[in-house]
């Protein structure tokens, strides 16, 4: 499979310092995934690799106003754990991009997500569609829930979706693995993002990291 730069978008998904970054709200929940992957550094590299073919990169963050009065006043769920950490406050530290992934000229920053989706409240999918982009390689946090949440929904619409085993870091390792053997398949194809940028606009097949095939 060859993959045409013009035709492809890395989507990066809460590259944000409350999980990034030691002294991040939620950093301490991902650390372990994280340093196991070398996710951080991966997804920098994939980027940049990603920016010299041709390819679209996207930021997706989530932000809420302090308070959380975007989201039921009783969350649940993933987002009851967002508040009781003061996660994610507009303008706060916390909710900034790390600095390692700093949006690079010609990068499309998304704003509205509020959500798991990156699709639901936010204007990803016109800003895909107006691109002509066909290629979404998704990267970012969780592995088992906002990138999976996008990975379902871009596959819903008929994208050609990638999901990057090795940019991507869950709150356990159990988890991150489950996500990516079991659920991943069904939705995307997992790669390794090093295959990833190799078959941006070149030959070679991509490698399911799940299953050992190449499409």
């Amino acid at each position: 499979m060859s993959l045409n730069p013009a035709e492809t978008a890395l989507v990066l998904i809460e590259f944000q310092n409350d999980f990034t970054t030691a002294g991040g709200a939620l950093h301490g929940a991902v650390a372990e995934v994280m340093e196991r992957t070398g996710m951080l550094g991966n997804t920098v590299a994939a980027a940049e690799q990603a920016r010299q073919a041709g390819a679209t990169v996207i930021h997706v963050p989530i932000s809420f106003v302090e308070g959380y009065g975007e989201i039921s006043a009783k969350p649940y769920g993933i987002l009851a754990g967002v508040v009781e950490s003061n996660a994610f406050v507009k303008g706060s530290w916390g909710a900034q991009i790390v600095a390692a992934l700093t949006p690079a000229a010609g990068d499309i920053l998304v704003e509205g997500k509020r959500g798991l989706d990156a699709f639901m409240s936010t204007n990803l999918d016109f800003i895909l569609r107006g691109k002509g982009i066909r290629n979404v390689a998704l990267g970012g946090f969780l592995t088992n829930c906002c990138v999976e949440s996008t990975m379902r929904t871009a596959y819903e619409k008929g994208f050609n979706v990638l999901t990057l085993t090795d940019c991507v870091a869950a709150t356990s390792v159990e988890e991150h693995d489950n996500a990516i053997t079991k659920d991943y398949p069904m939705f995307s194809h997992p790669v390794v993002s090093k295959e990833f940028v190799a078959v941006l606009g070149g030959g070679g097949g991509l490698v399911d990291s799940s299953r050992g095939y190449t499409a």
